[in-house]
């Protein structure tokens, strides 16, 4: 919403002093009967390697992931009937994120900002490399910190290497868990938030950690976890790996040793309180190989008890940007927003590379588990000034006009401000949210007491009062929008 705004003087003032006064006014009341919310609980992303999902007849090599005698356990999760399958649903039409987004690294850019920014390298993050102007964009760990939504990053290997940002490999590690061998394979480029100055080193941990923090209860709601090379079907193991009695060698080794880690992994994380609780494993896949096409379909496998289960198949065209869309409304955040290069032209050809109208994972989830994103909008009523101080003040009503209760805070930020007025009462500038210095002021929810509990339900309208510091008494002019995440830390 834009507005515009002029302070001329004008006599009206008994009415701002009333306004002023209370400051917050009195709102609406919330509907008597609430729309009941379907909470996703803690998410658990497992990231795999460079394996179509099905492809073309007459491509051999490397083989698909569906019906692959290498990956039993994998194709279990997608078999109807199979009792591994009850909370599983998977994507049939999950496509590579744009034409020639090659090799790994853009594709995890891309998972964590919505773009890959143009730069199609696998090097580690370096100025000279040209892969570490990331730190100015908005990424979706840097909303979950905003939002002080907790995440963590699961990397195995790290503990490995100088630092998370340095990638390190090697024939003389401990014997791994999984594999049996003594090889290890960290590598920044499969570690997306490694791209992002408020990211590349935090919240990082050892993939031992990780059970640590799923027995002890303190995994975060968001949890990136990528393998090493050898456990995420990247790289096959010197002398090949021999999984359930067959021995494989070249790249079906690869696809064994993964299958082998998630048959592992998965069963300990479904056991676990936070699994339970509505949780969601995501194993996702990076890109496509052999062609940027809808002939060649990535994996994308959900489990959780709020998956539409037994190996439902969704045929949703789908990418990288959905699951930014949809761990966004889960979460309620903003959608990153990051342009697209010009060159990067979508696979399916409608568009469905961008973040904002990209579709999300719903299909795969029983209706109501992902929610709506939010409709919060903005209007404003008249202008007064107060003689006196010279002060311009503004009610401004921010009302839930979706169907999708929204939590506190809420946020009514004020960007391209015209440069001859101050908003008096900001609570702060944007500094994760594009466009960057933007004013904003908090928005009462509930009693104003700060309880997370509180929501804005649908219809629901809240009332602010903007306090605006106009020297010039010219024109005031700005666009408005409501969030429902901090906008800076």
């Amino acid at each position: 919403m834009k507005i515009k705004l002029l302070t001329h003087r004008t006599s009206k003032t008994v009415l701002l002093g009333a306004a002023a006064a209370g400051v917050l006014l009195a709102v609406q009341t919330a509907p008597a009967f609430p729309f009941p919310v379907q909470r996703v609980g803690d998410i658990f992303v497992i990231a795999l390697e460079n394996h179509n999902f099905t492809q073309p007849t007459n491509m051999t090599s490397p083989q698909q992931i569906f019906g692959n005698p290498a990956a039993p356990y994998i194709n279990s999760l997608i078999t109807p009937g199979n009792s591994n399958a009850v909370q599983v649903s998977y994507a049939t039409a999950y496509f590579n994120a744009a034409i020639g987004d090659h090799p790994s690294e853009p594709n995890y850019v891309w998972a964590e900002a919505g773009t890959d920014f143009g730069v199609h390298t696998d090097a580690d993050p370096r100025a000279a490399n040209g892969n570490t102007f990331y730190a100015q964009s908005v990424h979706f760990a840097g909303l979950l910190n905003a939002a002080n939504i907790p995440w963590k990053n699961y990397q195995e290997d790290v503990d490995l290497s100088l630092s998370p940002t340095n990638s390190a490999s090697g024939t003389n590690g401990p014997v791994n868990t999984y594999n049996g061998t003594t090889q290890y394979n960290y590598a920044v480029k499969h570690n997306p938030m490694a791209f992002f100055a408020d990211t590349a080193t935090a919240n990082v941990y050892p993939l031992a950690q990780f059970f640590l923090d799923l027995h002890n209860g303190t995994v975060g709601r968001y949890n990136w976890i990528t393998p090493d090379q050898y456990n995420e079907a990247h790289s096959s193991l010197n002398g090949g790996f021999t999984y359930q009695g067959v021995h494989y060698t070249g790249d079906q080794s690869s696809i064994a040793a993964a299958d082998n880690f998630l048959s592992q992994v998965i069963p300990q994380i479904m056991a676990s309180p936070e699994y339970q609780d509505n949780g969601v494993i995501v194993l996702w896949w990076d890109e496509a190989e052999g062609g940027d096409d809808t002939n060649h379909a990535i994996p994308e496998i959900i489990i959780s008890p709020l998956a539409k289960g037994n190996a439902y198949a969704s045929s949703v065209p789908l990418n990288h940007s959905s699951d930014i869309k949809t761990w966004s409304e889960v979460f309620h955040l903003p959608f990153v927003s990051n342009p697209i290069p010009t060159n990067e032209t979508d696979v399916t050809g409608i568009g469905y590379n961008n973040v904002a109208v990209v579709n999300e994972l719903s299909d795969l989830f029983v209706p109501g588990a992902i929610p709506a994103p939010a409709k919060l909008s903005v209007n404003s009523g008249r202008l007064f000034v107060d003689p006196k101080t010279h002060h311009a003040f503004q009610l401004v009503f921010v009302t839930n006009a979706g169907f999708t209760t929204v939590p506190a805070p809420v946020w009514l930020v004020l960007d391209n401000l015209s440069a001859n007025a101050t908003v008096l009462n900001a609570a702060g500038t944007t500094s994760v949210l594009a466009p960057l210095g933007s004013p904003y002021v908090s928005v009462p929810v509930g009693d104003g007491d700060g309880d997370r509990d509180e929501v804005l339900y649908p219809f629901e309208t809240r009332t602010v009062l903007l306090e605006f510091l106009d020297p010039n008494g010219s024109a005031i002019s700005y666009d408005t929008r409501a969030l429902s995440v901090t906008p800076a830390p």
